[in-house]
């Protein structure tokens, strides 16, 4: 029997006190703390199965000692709090109704009923907190070693209970496959309308999910030949989603960390009122939102030279847009904008009055200051001494 590796998080104390509260053989480690130690990567997020109802997890862990906050328990999980990180331990459940959206649950004792209701089969895999045996219902061990992504079950039924796992199953295939899975493929492609019944939050996470991969740019374009693409982002076409391929490269050659919405900007044409609808149809936070449509105006660049367009837009858009029309971000990373070094009330003292006047003057100095490249004060000084004469 496949066993999993011991990790260090398989070893923590507080583990070793939550499964004594719960038992050993009513708990479970499941999905992904157990596919990526598989892998051999870090598990960042610790879950649970059980067998013990809510409330149950609830009185053994406070008599344990452990604190608990009731997350998500109407759907049967509780978060544990520890010093080293939290524990989300959810009831083993199976599904009475589904719509796409949402699933109505009942509470069950069979491990093999939990896993019934996952999306992937390398997802389904269920680690014994002593033993580590590898609980395996529905060959994801296999699939794991193929590195093949693959529904549990009919696919198309998978995807009817939670629309959603249509765009999951792109990010888990660009994640952990090596391939595309002809029927998950078909049932995406057929039923990618389904996502248009979704809250735009929903969406617009998952699709941030997938453009934070390394190189995502490979399954936006199978999303755009399936149909998917369009039902999300119908604004990007195949221009946009080559343009996504050609960030990705220029981030990759520069050293430059993925960020999903320099990305998501990438699969958009440079309009700011494309920016401003997507950012609107996807729930985009303000920050996020400002950004995409900073980043939309990148052909109206004026000539700037790195630093001054940092200086002018943020350096997080200067980056953006460097990166997108095909120049060298070398000059601005790491490099920190100076101060300008003129107030308005030196203008003032200098005997122009108070008001609009000296805004403009400030403004019109400021961008020869940036036009040269941020000479010292004393330049700055006969910038402000041709001003005044020129009045």
């Amino acid at each position: 029997m496949t066993q999993l590796p011991k990790a260090d998080w398989t070893q923590r104390a507080s583990l070793a006190k939550l499964v004594e509260a719960l038992g050993a053989e009513d708990i479970r480690w499941v999905g992904g703390c157990v596919r990526d130690t598989l892998l051999g990567h870090d598990a960042n997020d610790i879950d649970a199965a059980t067998r013990h109802l809510p409330a149950t997890v609830i009185d053994r862990c406070k008599a344990a000692g452990i604190r608990t906050v009731p997350t998500g328990i109407d759907h049967g999980t509780i978060t544990a709090i520890f010093e080293d990180g939290l524990v989300e331990i959810t009831t083993l459940r199976r599904d009475v109704a589904t719509d796409g959206r949402r699933a109505t649950i009942a509470f069950s004792e069979e491990w093999q009923d939990d896993a019934a209701r996952r999306d992937f089969t390398i997802n389904a895999l269920y680690a014994h907190p002593d033993t580590l045996a590898i609980g395996d219902y529905f060959g994801g061990l296999e699939d794991l070693a193929a590195r093949r992504v693959r529904f549990i079950g009919d696919a198309a039924t998978r995807i009817r209970e939670d629309h959603l796992r249509i765009l999951r199953y792109f990010r888990f295939a660009t994640r952990f496959g090596d391939d595309w899975d002809e029927e998950a493929s078909k049932a995406c492609s057929e039923l990618a309308a389904t996502l248009k019944g979704l809250s735009r939050e929903r969406v617009g996470q998952e699709l941030q999910n997938l453009l934070n991969l390394p190189d995502p740019s490979a399954t936006l374009a199978r999303m755009r030949e399936l149909g998917v693409l369009e039902e999300v982002l119908p604004e990007s076409g195949r221009r946009e989603v080559e343009q996504l391929a050609t960030l990705v490269g220029a981030e990759q050659k520069a050293g430059i960390a993925p960020d999903p919405m320099r990305r998501l900007a990438a699969l958009l044409p440079a309009i700011v009122s494309v920016a401003e609808t997507v950012a609107a149809r996807l729930r985009l936070s303000r920050r996020q939102r400002d950004r995409l449509i900073c980043v939309a105006r990148r052909e109206l660049a004026d000539g700037k030279h790195p630093h001054g367009l940092a200086y002018v837009v943020g350096h997080d858009c200067a980056l953006d847009r460097l990166l997108l029309i095909g120049s060298d971000p070398a000059p601005i990373i790491g490099w920190q904008a100076p101060t300008f070094p003129l107030k308005g009330g030196e203008i003032v003292a200098r005997g122009v009055g108070q008001g609009p006047e000296v805004a403009r003057m400030l403004q019109r100095i400021e961008k020869r200051w940036i036009e040269e490249h941020f000479p010292p004060r004393a330049r700055v000084e006969e910038l402000l001494e041709e001003e005044l004469l020129a009045r």
